[in-house]
């Protein structure tokens, strides 16, 4: 079970170094992803992804409690955004582009509900 936990955050890390390129792959679920695999399967992993110059940060803020910056929170809209404007003109069905669309629409609303810092329980 550790070598298939392994493989799905060296996959998930993949998956999250590509989509800092390609508009319409998400970044950071990867990422998150591929930190929860290398929890249960490799710590050196998962000390190199809390310690990387920009995965860090996120990664850290999550674990307190799901706190995403609103810097982070507006460059997910960005992107988003400018996804879908290329699938608007880039998908021939306009079924599917809207059920992207509608798909990233739905996580930008529970993003932006996330809190943006950390607040300790009472």
């Amino acid at each position: 079970m550790q070598w298939l936990l392994r493989a799905l955050a060296l996959l998930s890390l993949g998956l999250g170094f590509l989509g800092m390129f390609l508009p319409v792959l998400p970044t950071t679920p990867f990422i998150l992803l591929a930190a929860w695999a290398a929890t249960r399967s490799s710590p050196r992993l998962l000390a190199w992804l809390e310690n990387h110059w920009l995965f860090g940060t996120t990664l850290r803020n999550w674990h307190r409690g799901g706190v995403v910056s609103r810097k982070a929170k507006w460059a997910a809209t960005w992107t988003m955004s400018a996804s879908a404007v290329v699938l608007l003109l880039t998908v021939g069905k306009l079924w599917a582009a809207a059920a992207a669309i509608a798909c990233m629409a739905t996580v930008l609303v529970w993003l932006w509900q996330r809190p943006e810092t950390f607040t300790p329980p009472p």
